[in-house]
């Protein structure tokens, strides 16, 4: 049985649900947060159009603040008129795809991004 995704969350419950899986987004004016900081321009729109492919295929659709160094992800469920687990769960994806560290994963494999300011890509909190 799945459980529901329309039920509203409280403040409460947000801020605790925020606290202990996504510590670095912030609950403010019925939303949830995360403000991502990048090295630039081309960072920022690659983190755009991340957040962009993630929310189409979730069919879920955050708001975005976009400037030349950071960009803001915004979350709530308009039809529900609040945070629910739609929310959560996408947030949950953005963090996970964003933040993948290709050096650090088991194996090996990838090198990661190159420890270059000039191809430098997001900026860790």
């Amino acid at each position: 049985m799945s459980e529901p995704t329309d039920v509203v969350f409280s403040p409460e419950q947000i801020e605790q649900r925020l606290k202990a899986e996504l510590p670095l987004w912030y609950y403010e004016n019925g939303w949830i947060r995360r403000k991502y900081r990048t090295a630039g321009w081309k960072s920022t729109l690659m983190v755009v159009n991340t957040v962009g492919h993630l929310a189409e295929v979730a069919w879920h659709h955050p708001d975005l603040t976009v400037s030349y160094a950071f960009v803001i992800v915004k979350l709530v469920t308009h039809s529900a008129k609040g945070v629910t687990e739609k929310d959560f769960r996408l947030a949950r994806k953005i963090e996970d795809v964003l933040l993948w560290d290709a050096a650090g994963e088991s194996g090996g494999v990838f090198s990661g991004t190159p420890d270059d300011p000039r191809l430098k890509y997001l900026k860790k909190d």
